[in-house]
């Protein structure tokens, strides 16, 4: 298989594929409980909001832009509509997509997991609802949240919505796991993560090309636990 096919292959020979969205659910659950505190256990977000001005200023101006996995809209959804751009927001969680409406009513927001996304998807291109095609993707903490065997797949659906040269920002966690559960304001979620050259390998295999990265140490500010490390890949897609 040439690496033009693979990047349209969407979610193609995935073998857990049949049971995505039963998987999904504990997470989704996870996310309604804390929604309403998500955004006061998390305050500072400098390195997102650096990322999301990245992808701000280097799209034309009123690009179409899809924030995947949006949670309550702050920062980057925000972000991206003050800059004057269109924002379809995706997420799994009703809560996080009620505040997001509230944060940002100039946005629309579907509940939506990115595998609906993929080539002949409800929501991907050819579905009966697409949403795409896109000029920009904000995926910011969002694909940890997969199995590590999804990601791959994952961002080649990401790939499949974006127009050629369309732009990418990606941020992650710096970590060698893979569906590992961790406690999380009193819930328990599962996350996944690279080390940052592995991570690279997995999005230009995706087909893409990074244009920079960024990372930053960040901790909640409601815990003690140790700073994690935050990635930030500026990417465009190849043709």
């Amino acid at each position: 298989m040439s690496g033009e096919d693979a990047c349209r292959d969407g979610y193609e020979g995935y073998e857990d594929f049949d049971r995505l969205a039963l998987d999904r659910s504990g997470q989704a659950d996870a996310f309604d409980t804390i929604s309403d505190r998500y955004d006061e256990a998390f305050p500072y977000k400098e390195g997102q909001i650096a990322a999301g001005q990245w992808l701000a200023e280097s799209l034309p101006p009123g690009s179409r832009v899809l924030d995947v996995g949006c949670g309550t809209g702050l920062p980057t959804a925000r972000q991206l509509v003050d800059a004057g751009h269109e924002v379809v927001g995706i997420d799994i969680s009703p809560g996080m997509l009620k505040l997001a409406r509230d944060n940002v009513p100039e946005a629309t927001f579907h509940h939506v997991d990115i595998v609906d996304l993929r080539v002949g998807g409800r929501y991907g291109p050819g579905g009966p609802r697409e949403l795409g095609p896109f000029d920009g993707v904000a995926g910011y903490f969002t694909l940890l949240l997969l199995p590590r065997p999804e990601i791959p797949y994952a961002l080649r659906t990401l790939h499949a919505v974006l127009r050629p040269g369309g732009l990418l920002g990606l941020g992650m966690v710096e970590a060698d796991i893979d569906d590992f559960p961790i406690p999380f304001l009193g819930n328990s979620v599962r996350v996944s993560g690279y080390l940052r050259d592995e991570l690279r390998q997995v999005v230009r295999e995706a087909g893409f090309e990074i244009a920079g990265e960024d990372s930053h140490a960040y901790a909640p500010a409601s815990t003690d636990v140790p700073p994690e490390i935050q990635l930030y890949l500026n990417c465009r897609r190849r043709a």
